[in-house]
């Protein structure tokens, strides 16, 4: 092979091509972002709509459902999901990762376009916009003090804080959680206004018109001049108080403080955060989408140790949580695993070869084979993230073998008596067919996984093409580099083995004979090995059943959460009582050491939920400095909640990709055409499911008891007494709610005016009869309670559509020991046997994740096998002997599964990657000894001895490879601390899978090579007999 003599006639430049391999290898490193996963970002496109005064059901038939027949025809879209509230509809389109999100937009708001005059006239035009699904907070942070209230903390925070975090390098923006933003509040007395015959109307216009700052022009001399401004604008309480609203007859000026109370006060109470039950303001970092989170949340936390200087006294800021904590820990472990299998790795080449000159080549071999993968990774965009690590942890396994295949063979011929640099020519000459098919079918079976669809695809399609760029240079440098060192470390043609390296090989030639002796009794009984082989997958292939099935290991992150509902229509009062009763909870573990605090918060934190949901946050000690697990806490806080009268609560430990999506993993959409039918089948569904074991916090999104009332407006009366809907639509919400009129600047910072009626003057409909309007055809006050008729009832927050259909989501927790695919095969029997065939079933968030892959992971399983089977057939210029390569796959999947079942681990995204590998990792073996076996037959060794010889002579590379893939992977079966589950699944497989391949490969492959491979030619056939051909023809002489 051309490659090895030009490194071993020229070994500077073979050693030249090695450093600059490593040099570009590491500059491209170190532009590479470090993560925990590659970055998972879905094209999602919004469309908002405002429809005022329209209830939900007539926003999701005029709005929502109009909007989605139209933009369904776009190309490109993998879900739409949407919810309809009253006065506005939200319609969410996920889009195939591979599109350009720009485009899409585009063509969302041409659809939309092109229908907006089929919407009702009333409606706001549509908003599109691009959503950032990547946009997670990794930090909390925590201003407090003991002699603030939570709105002059708030202020400080804004105004020196947030702008100072902002501006870190990688922060996309500062999330605020327990806000209380000060605010001029005014609230109206509708009995004052009406004695003084005053609107809700009129206070708008004056304030409006008075609170204005007006540019006034300029003075000119003939050395000066100076620019006026007529200042106009309230600032304090008292400007406020003494605003005119109108003038009486007699000449009395009305003020405002005559019909409402003043106040600088807090935007809005919804929303409540503590920690460790001490309330306060929460921060939360979130970083940009290609961010390196570690740097972030560590420029972060210095940024907030230099401004603790320059803090005043009675305010602390501190961090809270840091979710890069486990990012870094997962990191360091995969790294300590990395450095522990090279260990393990180097350790069995030493056994086998028994000299410490042989273990420096894959020494040196394999650092390169791994820096030079991150030539092809850092403009692909990938990080250094722990899938990718995890790969190079692998990888270690496999680069070696190229090595360990090359020297192996090139030590044999030394070892015969050839001269080390013919040696080294030789023997790679005599490999190189043998790395270069391995090499090209663990590439041809590893990719395939990074064409996976969904979030697997494009999470494990860094992990495929990192290991398979790995594999790929690991084989030019076995071919260049081995043979190149081998020449030079053994120039004097001496091995320099000492005597335990001449005991094992004595062993090894004792266990050489013995091998070829059993085989030569097994090719004579191929029914009888065939049968034990096929007898030991068959029986293997019923632990698919006893397996649980899941989509990601459950991982302790060292962080839990609790939820908590209160029932609807709550008060924010009533949800913290409970919220302080779960934070006791909690804290009862920080007292034992195994929680660091507990994060109260009330709502979705930050983002303007119902105030009758809360959570408690809780990040836990390290793994190593607490005694239970994250999920044994977990299960401990769930039977404390359930003595909870008065509220639903649950507690639960987030997965790798949840933190942002439905805290239940079971995630189920009922389909259907008319909500009171969906109602009823999720009424079915919940009560069955409720029977089952494995299922907890069985819940809807659809609950028909929030308290609500009905506004019906008397157009005909108010067209008759001239009184605008627009006039009463605003006089309501500005009195039952609250309306930001203007806005007013203190100390350089802009805050909203805030108009709202008094507590007392908004709790029963009988208190409309003392809200006016001004009618605008007589100027005569009309009572509200002469147009507009109040109702109450109960009613859905909002009303959901999935992939075009009305529905309801059915999500559920699921008890330790219960698998998510046992969970979804529970639900899809319930479904089927209780519902009628109109009823349609899909999936949603982990669930969807769960289906969605299942099936394609089955689907490039078969696809990796094809591949591996074709390129073998190129290679071998055969379709006989790729076969008996094959045959290996079924015992490597069948000590995987022996090896799931020994561990306990579950058949998840994990294992399932890890089983694809195998085919490759299996087929390697089955290639040395076929190909070795080819070459013996072109000599004209007989057909038999061929492969008895083949068998043989392979068996020290065929266990030294085998022996380093499956010793490479034991730091990943042995992990413990963050990410072990993970680690642990794909250790699982490949040190079983590997070893119990190896075991039986080298008996089932000669014992099927002699059955089926007779009449079989070797790849070099065809090439031999044209040049035989050519040197007997007989060149025509010239007339």
């Amino acid at each position: 092979m051309l490659i090895s003599d030009v490194s071993v006639r020229r070994p500077v430049f073979a050693a030249v091509v090695s450093l600059i391999l490593v040099i570009v290898g590491l500059m491209a490193a170190r532009s590479m972002t470090l993560r925990e996963f590659p970055a998972i970002e879905r094209p999602i496109v919004s469309v908002q709509t405002s429809y005022r005064g329209a209830a939900s059901d007539i926003v999701e038939r005029r709005i929502t459902q109009v909007l989605e027949d139209e933009l369904a025809g776009i190309s490109g879209i993998t879900k739409i999901s949407s919810s309809s509230f009253d006065e506005r509809s939200s319609i969410s389109l996920e889009f195939v990762s591979d599109i350009d999100i720009d485009n899409a937009a585009n063509d969302v708001r041409d659809r939309v376009s092109s229908v907006v005059n089929r919407l009702p006239e009333e409606a706001d035009p549509p908003r599109v916009s691009k959503q950032d699904s990547s946009a997670a907070t990794t930090m909390y942070i925590n201003v407090s003090s003991d002699t603030r209230s939570i709105m002059e903390i708030t202020d400080y925070a804004e105004r020196y804080i947030v702008d100072a975090l902002s501006t870190v390098e990688g922060v996309a923006r500062v999330r605020g959680g327990g806000n209380r933003r000060p605010a001029m509040r005014i609230w109206i007395d509708p009995q004052r206004m009406a004695a003084r015959g005053i609107t809700v109307s009129d206070i708008e216009n004056a304030l409006r018109s008075e609170n204005v700052q007006i540019p006034s022009g300029r003075l000119e001399s003939s050395a000066r001049e100076f620019t006026l401004r007529t200042n106009t604008g309230l600032r304090t309480i008292s400007d406020f108080e003494q605003l005119v609203l109108r003038e009486g007859e007699d000449g009395y000026l009305m003020r405002l403080a005559e019909v409402a109370d003043i106040e600088l006060a807090p935007e809005n109470v919804r929303s409540y955060s503590a920690t460790d039950g001490v309330a306060g303001l929460g921060m939360g970092i979130i970083p940009q989408a290609q961010a390196n989170l570690l740097e972030v949340n560590r420029a972060v936390q210095q940024r907030i140790k230099d401004m603790q200087a320059s803090l005043p006294d009675d305010i602390s800021l501190s961090v809270n949580m840091d979710f890069s904590i486990f990012i870094r820990a997962s990191l360091i472990e995969v790294g300590k695993a990395l450095g522990l299998a090279m260990l393990l790795v180097l350790l069995v080449i030493y056994a086998f070869i028994g000299t410490v000159r042989a273990t420096i080549i894959p020494v040196v071999t394999i650092p390169i084979s791994i820096i030079a993968a991150f030539i092809v990774m850092a403009p692909l965009g990938f990080s250094i993230n722990t899938l990718t690590l995890l790969g190079f942890v692998l990888a270690i396994g496999l680069v070696v073998d190229d090595a360990i295949v090359v020297l192996e063979n090139i030590v044999r011929r030394i070892e015969g008596g050839e001269p080390t640099l013919l040696a080294a020519v030789r023997g790679s000459h005599e490999i190189g067919f043998a790395v270069i098919a391995t090499t090209l079918v663990l590439v041809a079976v590893i990719l395939p996984v990074s064409f996976i669809p969904g979030n697997v695809g494009r999470v494990f399609g860094e992990f495929g093409i990192s290991l398979a760029a790995a594999v790929v240079f690991s084989s030019l440098v076995a071919l260049t580099l081995v043979p190149m060192m081998t020449s030079k470390l053994f120039a004097d043609n001496r091995l320099h083995r000492g005597r335990v390296a001449h005991g094992i090989d004595r062993l090894f030639r004792r266990l050489s004979a013995t091998y070829r002796r059993m085989l030569e009794r097994t090719i004579r009984r191929p029914v009888a090995v065939l049968s034990v082989a096929a007898l030991a997958f068959l029986t293997s292939l019923s632990l698919l059943n006893t397996l649980p099935n899941e989509y990601m290991p459950r991982e302790d992150r060292a962080f839990a959460m609790i939820r908590l509902a209160a029932p609807d229509g709550a008060s924010l009062d009533y949800t913290l009582r409970y919220i302080k009763e779960a934070e006791k909870i909690v804290l009862a573990d920080q007292a034992r050491g195994d929680v660091k605090r507990a994060l109260g918060r009330s709502g979705s934190w930050g983002a303007g939920a119902d105030v009758n949901t809360g959570m408690v946050l809780a990040p836990l000690e390290v793994w190593s400095e607490r005694e239970r697990t994250a999920q044994e806490l977990v299960d401990s806080w769930n039977q404390q909640l359930q003595t909870l009268p008065g509220v639903r609560a649950f507690a639960f430990a987030p997965g790798a990709w949840s933190l942002g999506q439905s805290s239940r993993p079971l995630n189920i959409v009922l389909g259907g055409t008319d909500y009171a039918e969906l109602a009823e089948w999720r009424d079915i569904v919940v009560r069955e499911a409720e029977k089952l074991p494995g299922l907890s916090n069985i819940d809807s999104d659809y609950k028909e008891r929030k308290p609500k009332i009905d506004v019906s407006i008397d157009r005909d009366r108010a067209a008759d007494l001239g009184v605008s809907l627009s006039n009463v639509g605003r006089t309501l919400e500005t009195i039952l709610g609250s309306r930001v009129v203007t806005t007013y600047v203190e100390n350089g910072e802009e805050y909203n005016v805030i108009l709202q009626g008094t507590d007392e003057r908004r709790q029963t409909p009988s208190d409309l009869d003392s809200i006016y309007v001004r009618s605008e055809r007589s100027g005569q006050l009309i009572p509200l309670s002469n147009l507009v008729e109040l109702r109450e009832f109960a009613g859905p927050v909002d009303l959901r559509r999935f992939d075009r259909m009305r529905s309801i989501s059915i999500s559920a927790s699921l008890t330790n020991g219960y698998s998510l695919g046992e969970a979804i095969e529970a639900l899809e029997t319930i479904v089927t046997e209780h519902l009628p065939p109109s009823a349609r079933l899909n999936y949603n968030g982990e669930s969807r994740d769960y289906k969605q892959t299942g099936a394609s992971i089955y689907n490039t399983f078969a696809l990796a096998l094809v591949i591996a089977y074709l390129v073998l057939a190129a290679q071998f210029e055969s379709f006989r002997h790729p076969l008996i390569i094959m045959t290996t796959v079924p015992l490597a999947i069948t000590g995987a599964l022996i090896g799931l079942a020994v561990f306990g681990q579950s058949i998840n995204i994990y294992s399932q990657i890890g089983s694809i590998m195998l085919i490759g990792l299996a087929a390697k073996n089955g290639i040395l000894i076929v190909e070795f076996a080819n070459q013996l037959r072109d000599r004209g060794v007989e057909f038999s001895e061929a492969i008895l010889e083949s068998a043989k002579t392979r068996l020290r590379p065929v266990l030294m490879t085998s022996m380093c893939t499956a010793f490479g992977s034991i730091p990943l079966l042995l992990a413990s601390g963050a990410g072990a589950l993970s680690r642990q699944s794909i250790g699982a497989v490949v040190f079983f899978g590997v070893t119990f391949s190896v075991l039986l490969t080298l008996v089932v492959v000669p014992t099927v090579y002699v059955l089926i491979a007779k009449n079989t030619r070797s790849p070099e056939y065809v090439s031999r007999m044209i040049d035989k051909l050519g040197k007997s023809a007989q060149l025509p002489s010239k007339p």
